[in-house]
C-alpha cells in the first residue's frame, strides 16, 4: 500500500499551495485513494477519498475543502452533490462526462487508469468535471491524453516502470507532461512527490 506525501504548487508562478498526505491501493473491486490536505503553514485544509471500479470508473468520490463538500460518482454520466459550508443547502449536478478531475494527483492516476492507453502518437479525448479549489466549484473540461513512452528503471527493490503521458487542455491548447509509476504520480505540473514509504502498486 503506497503511502507518501505530495507537495502542491501553482504550476504557473510556483506559489506553494500545501501538501497532500496520501495512501492508496488496488483492491478486489478496483482502486482507492485517500488523502488529507494541509496548507503551506501545516493546517488542515481538506481531504480526498476516491474509489474506482475495475474499469477505472469513479464509483465514489468525496472531497472536502474550505468548508465545502462534494459527493460524486459515475451515474448517468457523472453526478454530484455539492454542499455549502453552513450545510443549509445542497446543489445537485450532472454532466455527460467520463470522470472527475481536480488538483489532487489521484485524478491523474484515475484518468490514466480509465483510458488504459498504449504507446501511440495519437491522442484520446476525454471529458471530465473538474472541482476547482478552494470552493470545489464544478467545471466541465475537455482534455486529450497521449501515451508517449514507457521506461523501466532499476531500483533497490524491484524494476520501476514509468509511463509518460502528454495531456492537452482542449480549451486553451496548453500541453503538459505527466509521469506515473503504477498508482503514484512521479512528476506533473504543480505536483512533486516528496516522500514515498513503499513502492507504487502495480495494476494487473
Amino acid at each position: 500500500m503506497p503511502r507518501g506525501r505530495y507537495s502542491l504548487h501553482d504550476p504557473h508562478d510556483h506559489t506553494p499551495l500545501g501538501e497532500e498526505h496520501f495512501q492508496c491501493a488496488p483492491g478486489p473491486s478496483g482502486w482507492r485513494y485517500v488523502a488529507q490536505r494541509t496548507t503551506p503553514a501545516g493546517e488542515h485544509s481538506g481531504s480526498v477519498d476516491l474509489a474506482l471500479d475495475d474499469l477505472g470508473r469513479p464509483i465514489r468520490l468525496e472531497l472536502h475543502a474550505g468548508g465545502w463538500q462534494v459527493r460524486a460518482a459515475a451515474l448517468d454520466g457523472v453526478t454530484w452533490v455539492r454542499t455549502d459550508p453552513t450545510g443549509a443547502e445542497a446543489t445537485e449536478g450532472n454532466a455527460p462526462a467520463h470522470a472527475f478531475t481536480g488538483t489532487s494527483p489521484a485524478f491523474l492516476v484515475a484518468t490514466a487508469r480509465l483510458l488504459r492507453l498504449t504507446p501511440s502518437p495519437s491522442a484520446t479525448r476525454v471529458r471530465l468535471v473538474s472541482f476547482t479549489d478552494p470552493v470545489l466549484a464544478p467545471r466541465t473540461t475537455d482534455q486529450s491524453w497521449a501515451f508517449v513512452n514507457s521506461e523501466t528503471h532499476a531500483t533497490d527493490n524491484a524494476p520501476l516502470t514509468v509511463d509518460e503521458y502528454q495531456v492537452t487542455a482542449l480549451d486553451t491548447g496548453e500541453q503538459h507532461t505527466v509521469h506515473i509509476a503504477g498508482d503514484v504520480v512521479l512528476a506533473a505540473p504543480g505536483i512533486e512527490l516528496e516522500d514515498l514509504a513503499s513502492p507504487p502498486s502495480t495494476f494487473t
